[in-house]
């Protein structure tokens, strides 16, 4: 695998996962709960998570074919 594609990826996909999940923990809470408040503990983790399977999965997709 080539680790600068998956870095560059991670770099891409980490930020637009977070600002996602930020946007739709607040408005849930704001709608279900009544308090507008991001979980940042669930966005981070989730940013991280996607950031680092999304870049792998598409190097594992350009090695098969």
């Amino acid at each position: 695998m080539n680790f600068k594609e998956i870095g560059a990826g991670f770099v891409v996909v980490f930020p637009i996962v977070l600002v996602v999940s930020l946007v739709v923990s607040y408005l849930y809470s704001l709608l279900v709960h009544g308090s507008g408040m991001a979980d940042w503990e669930s966005s981070i983790r989730f940013a991280i998570i996607f950031g680092l399977v999304f870049p792998i999965i598409r190097q594992l997709d350009k090695k098969k074919g």
